[in-house]
């Protein structure tokens, strides 16, 4: 996932004076970076309970930034959670980690619970309302475990106008009672949203017991070793969808929508997204000042991709020279000299 500048998206946020609202559900580390080309104008809240490694976001470098030391909670009744913190603080949650599943892995150290602890927690609703904001617009949650059950809590009249998620569901049950990415990818589908990006991490399979019984025999197959050497399993991902543009015909989308939903796919690098994301504003609102340029700078950005990417043509010498075995080649050179 690369981030991307553009003077034509900066100046149509200056010019419209939009100020997308990013929200940041476990914010141990800096804030994404994709976000960065946008931060100047853009409102960021971030939150996470476990204070151990979270980063304060330095001044002046979003329009506001605000940082929620609360869990979030889908439950509007409950104003306190247990939160599990585990060795690895990227790894605590409000849900326990599944220890009998995660006892297949290597890494399972990382989610041995060191304590557990109350901490206040809110809905976002409660959080927007608190905070006198009235929309989401790119929604990013790392809760460990919770994130599908945040996301439909939130109310309608919020949810239905996100325009981009970033979500980090396991492919395994690293806790119990996860939402896992097959729960999350089906949902979002049916909600108005697309795959535009999908990062898929692994992990060892590969229990304790059997490393010990391999260090044992052979004393260099240590963790480095076999962690370097032998394949990973997928494990969990870091998944991007972006709203689509059926959704944005069928709903009470503003201009401001999607020029910033245009925005964002350009941060995103989908650069043919984009250009359909223009055809679809002049078929709504008209073909305008903000229309012509958000396209001319779509289709600039898709020709230059295309001699970024473009491969050297072969020409026939080349080509038969990449069929030929490197050995054979060596042994014609013997016989054929150039006249």
């Amino acid at each position: 996932m690369s981030k991307s500048n553009s003077p034509i998206f900066n100046d149509l946020l200056t010019e419209l004076e939009i100020h997308p609202v990013l929200i940041d559900i476990g914010s141990s580390g800096a804030p994404p970076e994709i976000w960065q080309p946008i931060a100047p104008h853009s409102v960021y809240v971030g939150f996470d309970p476990d204070l151990r490694e979270i980063h304060e976001v330095p001044d002046g470098r979003f329009h506001k930034a605000i940082t929620v030391n609360e869990a979030v909670t889908s439950d509007a009744q409950s104003d306190e959670l247990r939160f599990y913190l585990t060795k690895s603080p990227y790894c605590s949650s409000t849900l326990k980690p599944d220890l009998e599943s995660l006892s297949n892995f290597l890494f399972s150290d990382l989610f041995i619970v060191e304590r557990e602890t109350t901490v206040r927690a809110a809905t976002l609703d409660s959080i927007l309302d608190r905070l006198s904001l009235d929309r989401i617009d790119w929604l990013k949650t790392d809760s460990q475990g919770t994130d599908l059950r945040i996301f439909n809590s939130i109310r309608d009249e919020v949810r239905s106008r996100v325009l981009a998620i970033d979500i980090e569901p396991g492919l395994v049950d690293g806790y119990v009672g996860e939402d896992l990415f097959v729960d999350v990818h089906g949902d979002l589908i049916r909600n108005g949203f697309w795959l535009s990006d999908l990062n898929v991490c692994s992990a060892l399979r590969m229990s304790k017991s059997a490393l010990r019984e391999a260090t044992s025999a052979r004393r260099q197959l240590d963790q480095a070793f076999v962690e370097k050497n032998l394949k990973k399993t997928p494990a969990w991902c870091e998944a991007r969808y972006l709203r689509t543009i059926k959704s944005l015909a069928e709903g009470v989308y503003e201009r401001r929508d999607y020029v910033l939903l245009w925005t964002f796919a350009i941060l995103d690098n989908q650069f043919g997204f984009a250009l359909d994301l223009v055809i679809e504003y002049e078929r709504r609102f008209g073909q305008d000042d903000i229309s012509l340029r958000i396209k001319e700078d779509s289709i600039e950005r898709i020709r230059r991709s295309r001699v970024k990417n473009a491969q050297p043509r072969q020409t026939l010498k080349t080509r038969a020279k990449s069929l030929v075995p490197a050995r054979t080649r060596r042994w014609l050179k013997q016989y054929i000299r150039p006249e």
